[in-house]
């Protein structure tokens, strides 16, 4: 089970001259996938958005694309790359453990945030989604599986099965999750260090049902 870590950690994680795993400089290819086949639609919400890649690539292409990170300097870097390339998206610094309502929101993607709570703020997390999503959303979230090398807060696919319960359809599959791979991962997965990997990941999607 995954336990919260603390917030400074990935507010240092963006400090100049440091580039953290998880921000590869573009979409990734799961996300991407689902624009393709239809299943990101209206307004959306990308939680834990970091340098907020996927929230620029959708207002790229004509969603209304709100980006949100409790880490100030990805919030910043954000803005830097959205006016850099033109694009539509806003963000905000907020806490997707404090989303709270009326429902606006068609659908959510969650790269990376899920998997860095604990049980207790899993439950929380997806309380909040539930009370900011319109009847019909979808919730994407990718996270990290414990099949893989180890980088990162990797998990079992029970604690999506067991936050997505009451209030939503829930559908997992096998994924995977490109990250730059640190110096320090196990060289035995074959792994080149600080290039980008695709390593396993969980994709959870879930449909708000009431």
């Amino acid at each position: 089970m995954t336990t919260s870590r603390p917030r400074s950690e990935f507010d240092s994680a963006y400090a100049e001259g440091s580039t953290p795993p998880w921000d590869i400089g573009e979409p990734q290819p799961a996300i991407v996938q689902l624009e393709r086949t239809g299943q990101i639609s209206g307004r959306v919400l990308d939680a834990g958005c970091g340098t907020g890649e996927h929230a620029i690539y959708l207002a790229q292409r004509g969603y209304d694309a709100l980006g949100i990170d409790f880490a100030p300097r990805a919030i910043a870097l954000a803005d830097q790359k959205a006016a850099a390339r033109n694009a539509p998206a806003q963000f905000a610094v907020a806490d997707a453990l404090e989303l709270t309502g009326p429902p606006r929101f068609d659908t959510v993607v969650d790269c990376g945030l899920f998997h860095v709570f604990g049980a207790q703020d899993q439950a929380k997390y997806v309380a909040n989604l539930h009370a900011v999503c319109r009847p019909g959303a979808l919730v994407h979230v990718l996270a990290l599986s414990n099949r893989g090398p180890g980088i990162g807060p990797a998990m079992s696919d029970e604690p999506l099965r067991e936050a997505f319960i009451e209030g939503w359809r829930l559908r997992v599959q096998e994924s995977t999750l490109r990250v730059l791979v640190p110096p320090d991962t196990d060289p035995a997965w074959g792994l080149t260090p600080n290039q980008p990997a695709d390593i396993p990941a969980w994709l959870a999607t879930a449909e708000h049902v009431g």
